[in-house]
């Protein structure tokens, strides 16, 4: 078997979490501690932990494995780039991939990374990422011959820069685990996934429902990608104008949500009957960006949006090329996505995202 290193990036500032979540508790044990803890039980060779602000607070807080490898990066606020590339800088000569850790995702269990690797040993690919029900998950498992690629990224876009670059060396290993797409950002977050607590994992997925109905065509739909709060307060706007609303997002329940009309949780447009009254609004974040849009633009949807700053939106775009979407296919993009109105909160970048939606809904 192949040596395969684990680079757990754990220096963030936390800024949405409002506290140090890599010490937030779990149950009995941190978030931090839970995820080093599934890379113990793993086939992982190597632990490379990556701190940067409160390094030593985080160090003297968490019960370490014994052949864990501490690397400090003090340039963390510029970005995730930062703490990859330091992590790179200490991974052992003999190992021949990465496997890129989120230290907030403390669900992930040690059968998914030896999952990873085996596909990683039998396929030869030089990308490979956890897939649950269409959604990319985290780890992402990167071969020794992109690094070089991985050491010119800059900012916090994280490995996804490769993934257009590469298209053809992508494996995408589908999972039967949803904690690989459970990371914690907020307190809401934390909420959420109560159910998960010591391992309990079958709760949440029993208490994830989807509606088993067809979308009844109304004159209006709007379909959503993502459940941030921007996303819930766009909820509220299409309700409020007599939009039939899906939301589109692996966690989210009918509790959650309850003023969608139709929730799924799976990554497949064609289940939500998407016609030319349909106006999509991609919001995940950058977890499923570049996913819901390929499919999107193949639809006769009225509308496709990114909500997305213009660099960001750039960097969807020139992977969406590099899948061989046609270039008339992109255009139909908008992002960044709503009129100009220079909104900055999330209530008001859903206002925005509507009235462009209307301004559409008016011209057809």
């Amino acid at each position: 078997m192949k040596k395969v290193s684990a680079i757990v990036l754990a220096a963030g500032m936390s800024k949405r979490m409002g506290m140090m979540k890599q010490l937030v508790k779990i149950g009995e044990q941190t978030l931090l501690e839970a995820t080093l803890n599934a890379l113990q039980g793993s086939m992982i060779r190597e632990t490379i932990l990556v701190l940067g602000y409160r390094a030593d607070e985080i160090r003297n807080a968490v019960k370490l494995p014994a052949n864990t490898k501490i690397v400090t990066n003090d340039a963390y606020e510029q970005g995730m780039s930062t703490s990859i590339r330091a992590g790179l800088g200490a991974i052992s000569p003999d190992s021949s991939a990465a496997l890129i850790v989120l230290a907030d995702q403390p669900f992930i269990r040690a059968s998914i990374l030896n999952e990873l690797m085996e596909e990683y040993e039998k396929s030869g690919a030089t990308i490979l990422f956890p897939v649950y029900q269409g959604f990319r998950g985290n780890p992402v498992l990167i071969d020794r011959s992109l690094f070089p690629e991985m050491m010119q990224i800059t900012g916090d876009i994280g490995c996804r820069s490769l993934f257009g670059l590469h298209p053809d060396e992508i494996r995408k290993v589908a999972v039967d685990d949803i904690g690989v797409l459970i990371d914690i950002d907020s307190p809401e977050d934390l909420s959420r996934i109560s159910a998960f607590r010591n391992g309990a994992s079958s709760e949440i997925l029993r208490s994830l429902e989807v509606k088993d109905r067809s979308v009844q065509k109304e004159p209006r739909h709007l379909l959503i990608v993502g459940q941030d709060e921007m996303a819930r307060t766009l909820v509220k706007f299409g309700r409020l104008l007599n939009f039939e609303v899906t939301v589109i997002d692996p966690l989210l329940t009918r509790r959650d949500l309850p003023e969608a009309d139709t929730l799924l949780n799976e990554l497949d447009l064609s289940k939500a009957h998407i016609d030319t009254s349909t106006y999509i609004v991609v919001a995940s974040r950058g977890r499923y960006d570049e996913e819901a849009l390929q499919q999107a633009v193949s639809t006769p949807a009225a509308y496709i949006a990114l909500v997305g700053s213009k660099n960001r939106g750039a960097e969807i775009m020139k992977q969406l090329r590099s899948n061989q979407v046609p270039e008339e296919a992109i255009k139909r993009v908008r992002c960044p996505a709503g009129v100009e109105i220079q909104a900055s909160t999330p209530e008001e970048i859903a206002l925005s995202v509507m009235a462009e939606i209307i301004q559409f809904d008016r011209r057809s």
